[in-house]
């Protein structure tokens, strides 16, 4: 049976997954960077951005893991892009160039229907106007027996979190404080939702946490 799984979702010491300010020059929210920084040397990254080199070590095994089994995967509009509002147009297709690193269906929640956007190696995003169950069931039968990918960004994780629709969570903890930005656990209480730390692994740059929810199938 497929799952629906966060995985290499990266947070500060003080919960933040994004910093304030998201825009065009800052992807991530100003700071944002530094969350991720256990992420880009490894060997696993520098192969999606068409890069020879990088560790091979416990970062880069849980960034390897993280494309694991996936059939398909979930992301909030804020992930997808900075545009808000209408569609203008149908200019902007990601932040990921023309070959995206899901290579797989990708469906992007959204108060604006949009056609589905194609990408070269396999990747098609389809765009949700209707809510997170019906992201899920989509997801789900595009999947198969495969698992979807919850991407993020926070308040995309938290609606599915309240929903107890996520069976496991793969966090990782950089050892920064953000101060501000999209904070994973407003509103959250994983504790009273069910959810349990199941195994924990530390690095120089992170601690890798698996949250696993209770009484999952």
């Amino acid at each position: 049976m497929s799952k629906l799984v966060v995985r290499a979702y990266s947070i500060s010491l003080d919960g933040y997954g994004a910093g304030p300010d998201q825009s065009l020059e800052h992807p991530l929210g100003v700071g944002g960077h530094a969350v991720h920084d256990w992420l880009f040397d490894t060997r696993t990254f520098r192969q999606m951005i068409g890069q020879d080199g990088g560790r091979t070590d416990v970062d880069d095994r849980y960034a390897a893991t993280g494309f694991d089994n996936i059939g398909a995967n979930i992301m909030g509009r804020n992930m997808f892009g900075p545009v808000r509002g209408p569609w203008p147009n149908d200019d902007w297709k990601g932040w990921w160039g023309e070959n995206p690193p899901y290579h797989s269906p990708t469906f992007v929640l959204t108060h604006y229907p949009r056609a589905p956007i194609e990408m070269e190696g396999g990747t098609t995003f389809h765009f949700v106007p209707d809510g997170i169950e019906s992201a899920l069931q989509q997801a789900k039968a595009a999947a198969g027996d495969k698992d979807i990918r919850l991407n993020g960004g926070a308040s995309t994780v938290q609606q599915y979190l309240r929903a107890r629709l996520v069976d496991e969570l793969h966090l990782v903890v950089s050892p920064v404080f953000l101060g501000s930005g999209e904070n994973l656990y407003t509103g959250i209480d994983l504790k009273a939702l069910g959810y349990v730390c199941t195994k924990h692994e530390s690095t120089e740059k992170a601690t890798h946490l698996t949250v696993v929810r209770k009484g999952r199938p």
